[in-house]
C-alpha cells in the first residue's frame, strides 16, 4: 500500500484547518502524528479515510483518488475520537454486527480480538455500562479484528490504565506488518518514539517537520 497526498487543502467556514498537506505514506512502517489540540492531527486522519474532502488537492491510495475513484480506501480499520456502539449490545455482540457487514472474520476471530485488547469476549454487559477504558478497548478491537491494511488509531490511550497502556502499546508495534500502513496519534511524546517508525509534526493545519523516530535511529546506529 502506498497513500500520497497532495497539495490537500480544507476550509472550513472561513478558516483553513489544513493547509497545503504534503505526504507519502507507505507500508511496513508506523506513522505518529504529533502536535498540539486542534492542529489539524484528526482532520488530517479524517481526510486520508474520505471522511472529509479536499477544498484543494487530494489523498491518493494506490494510484485511486480517494472522494473520485473511491469513497473510502478498501481496507481500512480507525477508531478516531470516541468510539460509537449500539448501546444495548454486548461488545461480542456489536463487534459481530460489524463482521458481518463484509463477512471476512469469524466468531472465533472476533473472540480471539476481544481477548487480545483484554475484554472479556462472554461479558453479557451491554455497552452502555462500559467504563471509558472498556470502551476505548473496544473501539481498538473493532478497528484491527480484520487486520486492515491501513489502521488508523487516533488518542487509543484515552482512558486506558498502565497495564492496558502497555498491553495496547505492544499490540500495535505487532500488528506492523509489511503490507500494511498504521498512523497514530498520541499526547505521548515517550509512547510515540517508542511506537513510531516516523514522526509527523502538525501545527496550525500544516506540516512542520517529517522525521525518523528516536527508536529507528538507535536500531540503525
Amino acid at each position: 500500500m502506498k497513500i500520497m497526498i497532495k497539495n490537500f487543502t480544507k476550509k472550513l467556514s472561513h478558516n483553513y484547518v489544513l493547509s497545503d498537506i504534503n505526504l507519502e505514506l507507505e507500508s511496513g512502517k508506523i506513522y505518529g502524528f504529533v502536535g498540539e489540540n486542534g492542529s489539524g492531527k484528526t482532520m488530517l486522519m479524517r481526510a486520508i479515510c474520505g471522511l472529509i474532502l479536499p477544498t484543494m488537492g487530494y489523498v491518493e491510495i494506490d494510484g485511486r483518488i480517494v472522494g473520485k475513484d473511491i469513497s473510502f480506501p478498501d481496507n481500512v480499520g480507525v477508531l478516531i475520537e470516541n468510539p460509537g456502539f449500539i448501546p444495548g449490545y454486548s461488545g461480542f455482540r456489536n463487534l459481530k454486527v460489524l463482521a458481518q457487514i463484509k463477512n471476512k472474520i469469524s466468531n472465533d476471530k472476533i473472540t480471539e480480538t476481544l481477548e487480545k485488547v483484554g475484554l472479556d469476549p462472554n461479558d453479557k454487559k451491554s455497552f452502555r455500562k462500559y467504563s471509558l477504558g472498556m470502551k476505548q478497548k473496544l473501539g481498538i478491537a473493532a478497528a484491527i479484528m480484520e487486520n486492515p491494511e491501513l489502521l488508523i488509531l487516533d488518542e487509543p490511550f484515552n482512558g486506558l490504565d498502565e497495564d492496558s497502556v502497555n498491553n495496547i502499546r505492544n499490540l500495535i508495534i505487532e500488528s506492523k506488518k509489511p503490507n500494511n500502513i498504521i498512523i497514530l496519534s498520541c499526547h505521548d511524546n515517550q509512547e510515540i518514539e517508542i511506537m513510531c517508525d516516523e514522526i509527523v509534526e502538525i501545527k496550525l493545519g500544516k506540516i512542520v517537520s517529517i522525521r525518523k523516530s528516536e527508536k529507528w535511529k538507535d536500531k540503525n546506529e
